[in-house]
């Protein structure tokens, strides 16, 4: 598997701390709203890259519904991410295996360049504004809390986020693309179409693979 899928890859600089971009999430499909702050978050924050990290097992998700095979997802983000320029996807929950805890991810990243003799990055946790109230339910937030830059993106039809306390902390206006998972999800198990919710590569990623009740 080619480094950058994996961690920040060999385009990090020797010369500067870069600004990575952490996107973190089930991903039970990317959609078009995943991409549209992917993007939104690297122009507003002047990030160098951003990774789309795939959950290896979404542990407050897995409780209350099936989740789609990993393998699987990953490979829906890739097709999502194909030719967008600095954003990217990453198996490195994947590749570690059990239970996917940011915290956890934020140390390997920075540890990774640390042993690769390179500054460690300014790391921005990318998050949408409906999450922030459950942060502190997350594993070890306190120690989280003090390593990355909290990014909260708006969603359409909502009010403003509110910081929350002890983060350091931007708001990035989600430019209205009003789309989740669930509603793709759906559409597909009901034989609907869901033409411009996600890209449309990975539309065709997911008839190939037959996911979401869709046949082959």
């Amino acid at each position: 598997m080619p480094a950058e899928r994996r961690g920040l890859g060999p385009t990090a600089s020797a010369a500067g701390r870069q600004r990575i971009g952490l996107f973190g999430g089930t991903f039970d499909p990317p959609h078009a709203g995943h991409l549209a702050a992917a993007r939104t978050c690297r122009e507003a924050l002047a990030l160098d890259r951003v990774l789309l990290v795939v959950a290896n097992h979404p542990w407050q998700k897995v409780p209350r519904r099936a989740i789609t095979p990993a393998e699987d997802r990953f490979e829906l983000v890739t097709s999502a991410v194909e030719g967008v320029p600095g954003v990217e996807a990453s198996r490195i929950e994947i590749d570690r295996g059990g239970p996917s805890y940011t915290i956890d991810t934020v140390e390997a990243l920075t540890e990774e360049e640390r042993t690769s003799g390179r500054p460690p990055p300014r790391l921005f946790l990318i998050v949408g504004g409906d999450l922030v109230g459950s942060l502190p339910t997350w594993n070890r937030v306190d120690e989280l809390r003090r390593l990355v830059t909290l990014v909260i993106v708006s969603r359409p039809h909502s009010p403003t986020p509110t910081r929350p306390d002890g983060w350091t902390s931007e708001l990035v206006d989600g430019h209205g693309v009003d789309v989740s998972s669930s509603e793709v999800r759906t559409l597909l198990g009901e034989g609907r179409p869901i033409a411009g919710m996600v890209p449309d590569a990975v539309e065709r990623c997911i008839l190939r693979r037959g996911l979401y009740a869709v046949p082959r």
